[in-house]
């Protein structure tokens, strides 16, 4: 009896990402989840600029990509002109939380029926480690050396609490993969908010916290760890919105 396999949509190609990165726990979870529905013939995946930006080498379905930030715009319109499809955009904070503030923003707005999956590791990766918008008071990166300094750059944003307040979103939870328990907890959540699209519920974001050990100067035990001490307790784990389940509390 097979108790363990490579999802089928996950293409059988190495992946790039640095040791220890939680990148390649996610896209599993995301091809299980294909799998299981059954959606694999006819899910499109948005991959925007990032350290995901290869994420179109990786799965089994249509793979579209989008300019810088643009994920959720290009995922509207494939939606939109291609209704009976399952897309979903897979992105960065440096990308989703910063030049594509508005793209998100607007397509939560409208209630888009797509899916995003929301990478927050805290740091630009791709591009050497820079202070992303989700960076931590007191971080540092490449570009703050002395930490970051929320007298000059500000506070993180914090993208599931923002879209919260949003009349149209339907389903927003924030997840981590950094233990057995919480990658099954996140696996349940991205299938969910896929469920969502298929059932034409509407626009679906599932924030993982995730690990970036080479950026971050750490192991990548130490990486798992430091999420736990660092960035779960700054961006709280759990169900931000899901309109449907407060929908069936109040019928009771």
């Amino acid at each position: 009896m097979v108790v363990f396999d490579k999802p089928k949509a996950l293409a059988e190609i190495p992946f790039h990402y640095c040791p220890g990165c939680t990148h390649g726990i996610i896209h599993r979870l995301v091809a299980e989840c294909i799998d299981e529905l059954g959606i694999e013939g006819k899910t499109v995946g948005i991959a925007p600029v990032g350290c995901s930006v290869m994420a179109y080498d990786y799965f089994n379905c249509d793979m579209i990509e989008a300019a810088h930030g643009r994920a959720p715009a290009v995922a509207t319109g494939v939606k939109r002109a291609r209704p009976e499809n399952v897309v979903f955009a897979y992105q960065g904070d440096g990308d989703l939380a910063s030049i594509g503030t508005a793209e998100i923003v607007h397509a939560a707005a409208r209630n888009e029926n797509i899916t995003v999956i929301f990478i927050n590791n805290a740091i630009y990766g791709m591009t050497g480690g820079q202070m992303a918008p989700t960076s931590l008071p007191g971080q540092v990166t490449q570009t703050s050396p002395y930490g970051r300094d929320v007298k000059l750059c500000g506070y993180p944003v914090k993208v599931c609490e923002m879209l919260s307040e949003l009349d149209g979103v339907e389903y927003l939870e924030r997840v981590t993969v950094n233990t057995p328990a919480r990658v099954r907890n996140a696996k349940k959540a991205i299938f969910k908010a896929f469920q969502n699209q298929i059932d034409g519920k509407g626009f679906s974001l599932v924030e993982v916290i995730s690990s970036c050990p080479t950026n971050w100067g750490m192991t990548p035990e130490k990486a798992l760890e430091w999420i736990d001490t660092n960035m779960v307790p700054y961006y709280p784990l759990g169900v931000y919105k899901d309109r449907s389940a407060a929908a069936k509390e109040n019928e009771v």
